[in-house]
Parts: structure tokens; sequence; C-alpha cells
């Protein structure tokens, strides 16, 4: 990667990642965009509005870069898109089709991010395997599926690089999440904090894998910067860190914040999705062909999450 274009840059995972590979790469080596203006993704480094929707100013934007990798982050999440399902069709499966068009066109390599979502209730619950049965029951999960698939193909059909992440629920003290089943995760640090209290939208018992936000992004860069001839996969892997349920999330707090609550006021349409996606997953094929090794755990995270919520609610 010498130079790489993010689309999607203003959500979740996009801005924290535009400014770590601006570290490690240069900052005139990334070029960051979005469907609309984002603060501070242009103070160190170029930004345009771009419309990954429209696939000539994708092309033109990476024409007039040079760009050599694009880093496709455009995704409507999993409780958001149930609420549109036709709509986030559209613009999942639309961004990553002219991300891969762009990219042959421009030989560009591609990286994309599925997610735990690409599972469904048919699919083993623990130690979920890298290759097994995928039956979402959200559109979100059958985009990250069906985009799985169409990456496999461009890499066959047309030899791009294409590679690929099913990322667990990301946490992450910079940035709030949007929309997705695993907020909870996030929401949790604020309102211990703010409230010494938590509702929480999802059932108590029920296991999620969860990774944070450092570890994602190292992930991310361990993987396009891996020798493709060991890569027996591509799109997309399993990565594990942690897995937990609410009450053990909650109990990992109280023993910072001992007079911590929480109660629960079940949203319906998270539970469904939390119940279909896996427990666990087995991500021997990521440790084996790129390396991967979490840093982070419950324990650490909790830690470190709790340290800089308080900074940014000046508690």
């Amino acid at each position: 990667m010498k130079k790489i274009l993010i689309v999607g840059a203003g959500g979740q995972i996009g801005s924290e990642l535009v400014p770590y590979l601006r570290s490690i790469y240069g900052s005139n080596n990334v070029v960051a965009t979005d469907v609309r203006e984002c603060k501070g993704l242009g103070d160190d480094g170029p930004f345009e509005v771009l419309d990954a929707l429209n696939p000539t100013n994708m092309a033109s934007v990476v024409a007039r870069h040079n760009i050599d990798t694009i880093f496709n982050l455009v995704a409507l999440l999993s409780a958001v898109g149930e609420k549109n399902p036709q709509m986030a069709w559209g613009v999942n499966m639309g961004a990553l089709l002219n991300s891969l068009e762009v990219a042959r066109q421009h030989h560009c390599a591609v990286f994309t991010p599925s997610s735990i979502g690409a599972f469904g209730p048919t699919s083993p619950k623990d130690m979920t395997p890298q290759d097994t049965i995928m039956q979402p029951t959200t559109v979100y999960g059958i985009c990250k599926v069906t985009g799985e698939l169409l990456s496999n193909y461009y890499t066959l059909k047309y030899g791009i690089d294409t590679r690929s992440i099913r990322f667990p629920g990301i946490i992450s003290n910079k940035t709030l999440p949007g929309g997705g089943t695993t907020d909870y995760a996030v929401e949790i640090y604020y309102e211990a904090l703010r409230k010494k209290h938590y509702t929480c939208a999802v059932p108590h018992d029920v296991y999620m894998d969860m990774i944070y936000m450092p570890d994602a992004l190292r992930a991310v860069v361990e993987l396009m910067e891996a020798d493709p001839a060991k890569l027996k996969h591509r799109n997309s892997f399993n990565i594990a860190s942690m897995s937990f349920t609410p009450d053990i999330l909650a109990a990992e707090i109280r023993k910072r914040i001992p007079d911590f609550t929480m109660d629960f006021n079940v949203d319906p349409v998270k539970e469904a999705i939390a119940n279909s996606w896996p427990n666990m997953l087995d991500d021997t094929c990521a440790r084996e062909e790129w390396g991967w090794k979490p840093q982070w755990d419950i324990s650490s995270m909790t830690d470190d999450m709790l340290t800089a919520v308080a900074k940014k609610l000046n508690k």
C-alpha cells in the first residue's frame, strides 16, 4: 500500500482508521472521503466529499490521487438496516460493486469489512468455523455474505487483490457506534460514568464476539500487508478477541465502579439479531495465514475505556 483511498471515512471504523493509516503511510498518502463533510478528517491530510454510489466520481478521485488501495467502509449496520432493508441493500452493495469495478479499471487492491452478522442461526454457535454454512436472517448479513462472494469473484475472474475480515462488534473510546446490535458494549461505559446506570437493549445472557478498536485497526493493516502467497482465504477471515454477555461486561465495570447498576428494556429486533449470531468465532485460519493475535481482553479494555471516556466527559 502506497496511496490509499478510504470510502466512507466518517463512520466508526473510518474515523479512526484514517489517522492510523496516516501515521504509518504518511498523511498525504491516505485520502479520506465521505458523502458529507467530516470534521477533522481533512486536518492532516486530503479529504474529499464523495458519494460512493457514483462510480464516475470515485474513479476520478482514484485517478487524480494515483490510488493503489481502496478501503470500502460504506455500510448501513444491522439494526438500522432492518428499518429500511431496500436502502441498506442499495447502499451496501452499490458502494462495494463500485469499489470493485473502479479497482478493476485502475488496478487497485480492495479491503471491505465483513462481520459476524454474515452468519445466521443455522451456523455453529461456538467456535464458528472459517468455512461453514452461512444463512443470515438480516439484510446486513445478506449483504456481507454476498459481498464476500462478489469480492472472491473479482479475485478469481479479474485478479483483483481483495481481502476482508469478519469483524466482531467493535468497541471504541473515540467514536460512537452507528446503529449496530453490539452498540450496547460502547454505550454502557458512557452511562456508567454519567449515571452509574445503564438500560440495555440486548438480553443479559447473550454472548457476542467483540474486539477493541486498536486490535481491529492493527488487524486491517496486518492482513493488507500479508504475503498473498500465504493467503488460502481472502473474503473473509474470522478474527476473535473476546466474547461476553451484557452481564459479564457489567460485572467487569462494577469492579471499577461498585455502585454501577444495569437493567433491561430488550429491543425485539436486536434480540433476534443477537441470538442469530455466533457466540465465539474460530480464528485459526487468520492466525495461521497472516499471524493474527489479539492484544486486548475485557479487563485491559475496560480499564482503557473508562479512563478515555472519563476524560471525554470531564469526569
